[in-house]
């Protein structure tokens, strides 16, 4: 059996439908199972990720575990139950060993767990995320100019449907054990060619206004811890990561090119209708 953890976020719940109907059981780990919205042939199951102790049952019949990054001790928990091969989500900034950034910090300590847990494990380092341009969606309902932050950054930004592809074959085969897998998308693209393509992809005259470091930061700060959007000021002002770097690792284990932007705007384009 697979245990899919985050089952109804982003990547969980693009992973959990790629693996549903196929031969190996999936179980889903969710907060209300009442409420998950799964595939008629996967199970459900809540727990407390923050609890590690009281996950045994959770585990049992688990061979692996899709984990999310950010929760100290499951990984151990995990393999003392018997699982045998942990897929752990995580980032770029990982490779930096920067432990003064709070993302890479937590980032770097899930992956020393689950290589060191006794489990096998594949790490998994996706760049930026093309549902990152969901952020926009209070602006777009408000109007056609969209604020956006970092606005000289480009990023290879992935569909987390191409990075849910990558995961569940990490999953179901041996290839990748004790590999790190950087997945990317197709094309690096600033904010303002994202949105040029949301303005085309939803028939609207859409302008992107670039903010100032500034502005950013207290923009930012409206909704976000200081430590993290230090954290990102790293990224994306002092330049401790390059996320505009294109790897063919998608259609290496998948056997097709990652969507672009432009498709992954068509598929949601209602989310921002």
């Amino acid at each position: 059996m697979i245990l899919v953890t985050g089952a109804t976020g982003n990547v969980g719940a693009d992973l959990v439908q790629s693996l549903a109907g196929g031969a190996e059981p999936v179980r889903a780990l969710v907060r209300d199972p009442q409420r998950a919205t799964l595939p008629a042939d996967v199970g459900a199951v809540a727990a407390d990720l923050t609890a590690p102790d009281t996950l045994g049952p959770v585990f049992d019949g688990v061979r692996a575990l899709f984990l999310l990054p950010g929760y100290p001790g499951v990984a151990e928990a995990a393999a003392k139950a018997g699982v045998e091969h942990i897929v752990q989500l995580s980032g770029v900034s990982a490779a930096t060993g920067d432990t003064g950034n709070a993302v890479t910090r937590y980032m770097m300590a899930s992956e020393k767990e689950v290589t060191e847990s006794g489990a096998s494990w594949t790490i998994l380092r996706p760049c930026a995320f093309d549902a990152n341009a969901l952020r926009w969606l209070p602006q777009l309902q408000a109007g056609n100019i969209v604020r956006a932050n970092f606005p000289e950054v480009r990023t290879a930004s992935l569909d987390s449907y191409d990075l849910a592809a990558v995961a569940a074959h990490a999953l179901l085969e041996d290839t990748y054990n004790g590999e790190i897998l950087w997945p990317t998308g197709p094309e690096p693209l600033r904010p303002a060619d994202q949105i040029a393509i949301l303005a085309e992809v939803l028939g609207r005259d859409l302008q992107c206004v670039g903010l100032t470091d500034d502005e950013a930061r207290t923009d930012m700060l409206r909704n976000t811890p200081v430590e993290y959007v230090d954290a990102f000021f790293d990224f994306y002002v002092k330049g401790a990561i390059d996320e505009s770097i294109v790897r063919p690792t998608v259609e290496e284990i998948t056997g097709r090119a990652p969507r672009t932007f432009a498709q992954w705007a068509t598929i949601h384009a209602e989310a921002f209708r």
